[in-house]
């Protein structure tokens, strides 16, 4: 496939008005979960389960070259009917394939934080067959990067993201060349626990287990120690960069360092010999002031794919949601907060939508885009994978790029930022 080049654009001008209201109880919340990330507390919690660290986490594993992933054996053939019922047909054309490091990506992703998440998104194990439909459409249409992490998955459930995401994958019904193609990119949270490189490369074979497979895509820091213990920022680079050349992972990323970090971690792979491919970024068009055009410029410069975690703002900009229409949990107390905030960027949302015959959120997702970022939105049910699905196969004019920008500039509100953010 032919590989576009991206170059990642200046995020939109932030009001100056835009502080981030609604950051209260609500949003405090949120923070702590944002991005799956959940901190030392939320990590606590999860200490005991999923044994990613554990003696089961090692188990030996098939090294393979960086690049050369392969797929898991099947289970069995697919169901032949579901085979039949599934019509594969990309929906982007090969000038949009994106070029990670040594793999070609789709233009957008699919994330699974909200798989085996009970607190934010009210995940329920009688929903996985929703979430395997939305998967299987999602990769018969073209999608093939997959974002999770080791710490998705809240209690008990911790994990459960890369176990569903490994036996969707096994039991995909469509062509197996489709299959072949399918990108896992996983993170490694930094647990206060993960004091040497190899807990990162024992927290890596956990995820291997947890997926079934031989090697990831793109492992990734889920963020940066630097904040509040710098000295474990030596055992994440160093540990991951054991992961890259054991050949667990095939190319390196970060997510939530900010601009100073990218620049910081990208020099301490290349004194391993390692080309830094990824930075996973809050970035929407309620995320889009200072702190994302200044990752957005590094990145460019440093040649490393941005990739745009919650393009819809935690469903904020789907258009789902109003002040008398509200999402339960903590979501529902912070977008009560926001919403009589973000009417500018509403209004414009909706007049973009309804002259392009797309939805809101179709909208919201392609700006990404149109930024030069890979987005990766989730999807909890089939109905919203084919709603993201819509974003692909065109692009928002400069003209609407534009209107877009001047409308979040107006916002008296911002989304909260995830407290793992760097500078």
């Amino acid at each position: 496939m032919q590989a576009l080049a991206r170059q990642p654009g200046v995020g939109c001008a932030r009001g100056a008005g835009a502080t981030g209201r609604g950051a209260g109880a609500a949003g405090g919340a949120v923070r702590a979960a944002s991005s799956g990330s959940g901190g030392a507390a939320g990590g606590a919690a999860r200490a005991a389960s999923s044994g990613s660290d554990g003696a089961a986490g090692g188990a030996a594993r098939a090294t393979a070259a960086p690049g050369s992933w392969r797929m898991p054996a099947r289970r069995g053939p697919p169901p032949a009917a579901a085979a039949a019922r599934l019509a594969e047909r990309q929906a982007f054309s090969k000038r949009e394939v994106v070029q990670l490091g040594s793999l070609q990506v789709s233009p957008m992703g699919l994330g699974t934080w909200s798989w085996g998440n009970r607190l934010l998104f009210g995940y329920d194990p009688s929903m996985d067959g929703e979430l395997q439909a939305a998967f299987n459409a999602s990769v018969a249409a073209g999608v093939n990067i997959f974002d999770t992490a080791d710490s998705y998955g809240t209690g008990t459930l911790n994990g459960r993201s890369e176990t569903l995401l490994g036996r969707f994958i096994r039991e995909y019904p469509g062509s197996p060349r489709v299959a072949a193609n399918l990108h896992v990119a996983t993170k490694f949270a930094s647990y206060p626990w993960r004091l040497t490189p190899g807990n990162i490369v024992a927290s890596c074979k956990g995820s291997l287990r947890r997926t079934g497979l031989d090697q990831l895509s793109l492992g990734q820091l889920h963020w940066s120690a630097k904040k509040y213990f710098p000295l474990q920022e030596w055992a994440l680079v160093n540990g991951l960069a054991d992961c890259h050349n054991q050949g667990l992972v095939a190319e390196v990323g970060v997510s939530n360092y900010g601009a100073r970090e990218l620049r910081r971690v990208a020099r301490d792979f290349e004194r391993r010999g390692i080309k830094l491919a990824s930075a996973q970024v809050q970035y929407s068009l309620l995320s889009c002031g200072p702190a994302q055009r200044e990752v957005a410029a590094v990145a460019a410069d440093l040649g490393v794919v941005l990739i745009a975690y919650s393009p819809l703002a935690l469903g904020l900009l789907t258009g789902k949601y109003s002040e008398a229409s509200l999402p339960p949990g903590p979501r529902g107390g912070l977008f009560k907060r926001l919403l009589p905030g973000i009417a500018p960027l509403t209004r414009a949302l909706d007049a973009v939508a309804a002259s392009r015959r797309r939805t809101v959120s179709q909208v919201a997702i392609n700006w990404c885009m149109a930024k030069g970022t890979v987005p990766i939105p989730g999807a909890k049910d089939l109905a919203q994978a084919r709603a993201n699905l819509g974003a692909l196969g065109w692009r928002l004019s400069a003209g609407e790029v534009a209107e877009l920008d001047a409308a979040a500039a107006r916002c008296s509100s911002a989304m909260v930022q995830n407290i793992f953010q760097t500078a």
